[in-house]
């Protein structure tokens, strides 16, 4: 069981790769993924997050197969 991961934008060069497929050990969340993927900055909570190509909450669950998506968060002006 596994879970693809694309990282987006300034993210990309952060963790330094642009797509991971990880094992679903010890994962329930979108949260919980990004805490695995990066470690050292799982308690950011600016990253922005898609699941299936829909934005959800970092609480989100997360199934077998899925894809999430991280990006930073989008500035205007």
């Amino acid at each position: 069981m596994s879970i693809t991961v694309r990282y987006f934008a300034s993210l990309r060069e952060r963790v330094g790769r642009g797509e991971d497929r990880i094992d679903m050990a010890d994962i329930a969340t979108v949260g919980d993924v990004w805490a695995k993927v990066a470690p050292e900055a799982a308690g950011d909570i600016r990253v922005l997050a898609a699941l299936n190509q829909e934005y959800v909450a970092t609480t989100h669950p997360v199934s077998d197969g899925d894809e999430i998506a991280f990006f930073p968060p989008v500035t205007g002006g």
